[in-house]
């Protein structure tokens, strides 16, 4: 029985350890929460880290998480509002997680413009989450990593640098002792939901007819 503890300790460092496969380009490697030594500890040890990096794992497989933008412009335009729609749907569904929205641009022009332009472009995509009723409590921070992290390493214009990346950086309130409740009632809100989804072996084919 006293072996418990140390069970329960190993579960939590393993899943931890898992996560640390899970590095998406988006944020160039860096995401907000590898930042911080004090707070990745204790993430670590609440389990946190390991249910934020499952749920931005689905995230990244389940939506698109990056748009991109014309040559020294902050606009959205049609293609990237379709992807932040994608988005905001799946945001919505979770109203336990916070994001985060990292803004980057090409190498042209100067670090100090390019640092205020990133910003700009993660402030755009804020502000689409909340025209969409997401709060902007639930957006933890925005970060601007200019010409910094480019996904294309070249001086030229480059429209694949030129975005941002919406990325989960974690629970809406972090207190150990509600994680296990938070992330097990997501588990079971998808649960219950996949029940009422229609699966396509059910569906059945009025004889005589075909698709079109």
């Amino acid at each position: 029985m006293r072996s418990t503890p140390i069970l329960g300790l190993t579960c939590v460092l393993a899943l931890a350890a898992c996560g640390e496969s899970f590095d998406e380009e988006s944020g160039g490697g860096n995401s907000g929460y590898y930042g911080n030594a004090t707070m990745n500890n204790t993430m670590v040890q609440s389990g946190e880290r390991g249910y934020t990096e499952q749920l931005a794992s689905r995230f990244s497989s389940e939506v698109t998480d990056t748009i991109t933008f014309d040559f020294n412009s902050a606009q959205l335009d049609a293609t990237a509002l379709v992807v932040l729609r994608q988005q905001a749907d799946w945001i919505k569904q979770f109203p336990e997680v916070r994001f985060r929205v990292y803004g980057h641009t090409d190498l042209v022009g100067s670090d100090q413009y390019n640092k205020t332009l990133g910003l700009r472009r993660a402030q755009a995509v804020v502000a689409y989450f909340a025209s969409q009723g997401i709060s902007r409590d639930r957006l933890e921070a925005l970060a601007s990593f200019g010409e910094t992290q480019p996904v294309v390493p070249t001086n030229e214009e480059e429209v694949r640098n030129r975005r941002t990346v919406t990325e989960v950086s974690g629970f809406v309130k972090r207190h150990s002792s509600q994680l296990n409740g938070k992330y097990a009632a997501i588990v079971m809100r998808d649960y219950i939901l996949s029940a009422d989804r229609k699966h396509p072996a059910n569906t059945q084919i009025s004889a005589g007819k075909t698709g079109n």
